[in-house]
């Protein structure tokens, strides 16, 4: 099955590549806070917590910050969501390191003993390419997901969206995609920035780019399906119009012969018209071509016949027996 859960499977392929450097660890991470954490204040303390109901990208994602910062974090509550039935884990750090890590991580400033809450995206943190791919992979694995058509509906579609808290970091994560020429859409939905891409094309780019290539055969298998689907739909349209226009000519034939014959008399007719005539009462169900080779006839002399027959019975009167 192609569809499936097409964001689990992206997910699981980005989580196998992992991230090399530190500084793309860095900037993952950040993304990934971007989209589903928050910064928490407990006293003199700041520090932030995530929400995730996948343990495959709890697993990278407390790796990536042991590995970056030597930092632990704890599990502080774990339900089971009604809707879906997983595990609802979220995470915490609080800690004297943590105000660092978000500092590092470009999400808080300090100035002083002020604190600051920056709503944009670092742009230290996404100077090499490798870390602007390294953002957007941990964005999408923050909130990101993506819906591919159904087969059998016409009216579904491709859509990819990664869930921004704030505006400005919505906006900024267009730009970088923009800077690759996928361009994307931003919409606000309950209080967050949605950002979205709707076409094929820019989904296959932004998983090019994040060189998920198995998720990339998966979206360009079922897009060839599709189109096959789409191009045996237009197909059977077309043959069931052709189909249509030649029943409703073949009814119009036949009531412009039985009005000749009930008005003049089918003898009436020369010897060639008389034959078509009679032909086409006695098998009224038959196609053109099945008439035409019963007369021994082309199709187009066939046709024409039967025009001049459609013709004459537009000129008798109506109502006259």
């Amino acid at each position: 099955m192609i569809r499936g859960n097409f964001t689990r499977e992206i997910k699981k392929e980005l989580i196998r590549r992992g991230f090399e450097n530190a500084c793309c660890k860095t900037a993952a991470l950040s993304a990934y806070l971007r989209t589903t954490g928050s910064v928490l204040r407990r006293g003199t303390l700041v520090g932030f917590e995530f929400i995730t109901e996948s343990e495959f990208i709890a697993e990278l994602v407390i790796g990536l910050f042991e590995d970056v910062f030597g930092a632990e974090l704890k599990i502080v509550q774990a339900t089971e969501d009604a809707r879906n039935g997983r595990n609802r884990l979220v995470f915490q750090c609080l800690t004297e390191q943590s105000l660092y890590i978000l500092t590092e991580l470009g999400i808080v400033e300090r100035d002083g003993d002020e604190i600051h809450l920056n709503f944009g995206i670092d742009q230290y943190l996404v100077e090499n390419e490798c870390c602007q791919r390294a953002y957007i992979c941990g964005a999408f694995l923050g909130s990101g997901s993506c819906t591919l058509p159904k087969l059998e509906d016409a009216r579904s579609g491709y859509h990819l969206e990664i869930v921004f808290s704030a505006k400005a970091a919505a906006d900024d994560f267009c730009e970088i995609l923009a800077s690759y020429q996928i361009l994307a859409k931003c919409v606000e939905r309950k209080g967050t920035s949605v950002v979205y891409l709707k076409s094929r094309e820019n989904i296959a780019d932004f998983l090019n780019l994040l060189d998920a290539q198995i998720a990339l055969q998966k979206l360009d298998s079922l897009a060839a399906q599709k189109d096959e689907r789409n191009r045996i739909n237009r197909v059977a349209n077309c043959m069931q119009k052709n189909y249509d226009k030649s029943v409703l000519a073949s009814v119009r034939q036949i009531r412009a012969i039985e009005k000749i014959e009930r008005l003049q008399g089918l003898s009436e007719l020369d010897v060639t018209l008389r034959e078509t005539a009679l032909a086409r009462l006695n098998d009224k169900e038959a196609s053109l071509k099945e008439l035409a080779d019963q007369l021994n006839l082309s199709k187009s002399c066939l046709n024409h016949r039967l025009r001049r027959l459609v013709k004459i019975a537009d000129g008798l009167p109506e109502g006259v027996e």
